[in-house]
Formats: C-alpha cells, structure tokens, sequence
C-alpha cells in the first residue's frame, strides 16, 4: 500500500446524500474525508434540471452538484477523487477503505453514501455499441443526436422525464416499455403525453441492437410482449433507464439488506454492522430524492458524531485533536 491516511470519518460517495453529511461532519469538527470516483455530484450531473429541492424553484443538476460540495468544502471536508474497492472493519473496530490506487483511509465511523450503477438489458449488442449510440446518461450524450430518431427503455421517473429531456436535441423518440402503463409520477407523465415528438411503444421489449460497419447503433430487435410480434425500429441510439443498483458491494462482511440489495438501516441511519452508516439512494426506503437523500446525510452525520463521542466517553477510538477549527 502506497500510505495510510487517518480521518474521524470517511464518506463513501459524493453524491447529495455524501456532501450533506460532509457538511454536516465539518460543521461538527469532525476530520472528514469524501471518497469519490469521479466528480462530485452523483446523480445530479445526471440531471439537467433540479425543480423540487426546496429553495431552488429552477437550478441545474450540475450547479446544484457545486453548491453542496463547495458548502461541504467550506466547513472543513476534504475530497478526493479516488475509487474505493473495499470497506473493512478491523480487529479493533476501526474502518479501513482501500482504493485502487493502493492508498489506505482508516477512521472509526464510515458513512456509505455510494449510490447505485445502472442497470442494463443484458441483451446482444448493448455492450458492444456502449458509447457508440447505447447510452445511460441523457445529459451526457443528448447532443451527440441533433436531428435524429432514438429510443428511450424504462417507464419509471427517469426514463419518462429524460425521453422529455432528449427531444431538445432528437427530431423523434421512441419510449419503449415493457408494460402498458407507467410508473413515473404522473406530472411527468402529463409531459410526456404532450410532447409531440414522443411515441410510446407499449408491451414491448427490446431484444437486440444493431449497427453498422462503422460500429455505430442503426437498428433495434423489439417484441410486442402479448402479440408476440417482432419488429425492426430503426434508430440511432438508445438510452437505457430501467433501475440501477446498490453500490453496497465493496463493503466486505455482511451488512443487513433488504431483497433488492438495498441496505437495511436503524432510524440513525446506522447499518448492521457497527459504526457503518448509509444514507441516500443505496438504503432501503420509499423514494429516493434529492431531499431524501440531504435528509439520510444530515441523520448519519449527526448519528456518527455521537457514535463518536461516545467511543470516547467510553475510552475507545480516540477522537482527532482540532486545532483553530481545522483537523491536524
């Protein structure tokens, strides 16, 4: 291992969930630090528009995304882009979290805030034209389809309103669902049903896709799921929105889970596994918000500075000195 770095909490995604617990550990003079992949933000640099975070009537998922991080900065976190392949408890009930670049975080208390990856339809074709027409982030690859005809997977929020989102750029998109009705919020629907340049393909399936010789998406295989019909959908790219899952693998031990995978937690947000906290998209519970995710933050950063002090009290893990309002 390349060095060992030791903080007073480790938060594991930088997501809102992540920065608000950041913040929030700052703000209790807490030595923290925030692993992230990539750049702050989660699923808001996934989202274009943000208009129901109370406050924000109207903000950019991207601008959003700096907000909560340059806040969380403010009071002291630290960030770093690192990617964490493994969370361990040691012998002596400290956390230990290696990353790949070899470097090793160790604190007492570890917030799990990593969210969840997409899901994929598993089908012929979708690997192979990965970022060359299959996509899993509107926002990111919209542009690349000015002017042409795409399909959307999915019938949940994020599937209805980036179908809404990609005819800025598509002349025609097609939303392909499996079943004969939606399951996103019915605002969003209402959206969907008005947008001209929107077809739905209800009951349908989407069995492969092609391209052409220049490895770029041409068609889709598709099924009608009770005719049983076949058809070819000839489109230039497909944006897959159908679920993702928990990042909860890199935690190695048993955590408490729910069926999906989802972790299981107490009303501190604190997992199975002592002085493991998680908060946001990764943990089991009704919706998953941008608001519920600043909520789970707030808690979990709030139920570790008292696991915290409470080692303390009890001559445990010894807390890190602070001078002036920063760690040392």
């Amino acid at each position: 291992m390349s060095k060992t770095d030791e903080y007073e909490v480790l938060i594991i995604g930088a997501g809102p969930a992540g920065m608000t617990a950041a913040m929030y550990c700052g703000r209790a003079m807490l030595r923290t630090l925030v692993l992230e992949r990539g750049l702050a933000g989660g699923e808001l640099l996934n989202t274009e528009v943000i208009e129901d975070y109370p406050g924000f009537e109207h903000i950019l998922g991207w601008e959003l995304a700096q907000k909560f991080e340059s806040h969380a900065k403010k009071f002291g976190a630290e960030f770093v882009q690192e990617t964490v392949t493994c969370v361990r408890k040691q012998d002596d009930g400290t956390f230990e979290a290696e990353t790949e670049s070899g470097t090793l975080y160790r604190a007492p208390a570890v917030i799990l805030t990593a969210g969840g990856t997409p899901v994929k339809l598993g089908i012929p074709g979708e690997l192979e034209y990965a970022g060359k027409g299959v996509s899993y982030c509107a926002i990111c690859d919209g542009a690349f389809f000015k002017g042409q005809t795409i399909a959307v997977v999915g019938g949940g929020d994020a599937a209805v309103e980036e179908a809404d989102f990609l005819t800025r750029y598509a002349e025609k998109v097609y939303l392909i669902h499996r079943r004969d009705e939606l399951r996103a919020s019915k605002i969003l629907q209402k959206r969907l049903f008005e947008n001209p340049k929107i077809t739905v393909l209800w009951d349908t399936v989407v069995e492969k896709v092609e391209g052409d010789a220049q490895g770029l998406v041409t068609n889709l295989k598709t099924r009608d799921v009770k005719t049983q019909e076949e058809r070819d959908l000839a489109v230039s790219g497909i944006f897959v929105f159908i679920g993702f899952r928990p990042n909860t693998g890199i935690v190695e031990g048993h955590v408490a889970h729910d069926d999906l995978g989802y972790v299981v937690t107490d009303q501190n947000m604190e997992t199975s596994m002592k002085g493991l906290f998680a908060a946001g998209d990764l943990r089991a519970q009704l919706t998953r918000q941008v608001t519920t995710a600043a909520g789970d933050g707030t808690t979990a950063a709030i139920a570790a500075e008292k696991y915290l002090k409470a080692l303390k009290d009890e001559g445990g893990v010894p807390m890190i000195v602070r001078t002036g309002g920063y760690a040392v």
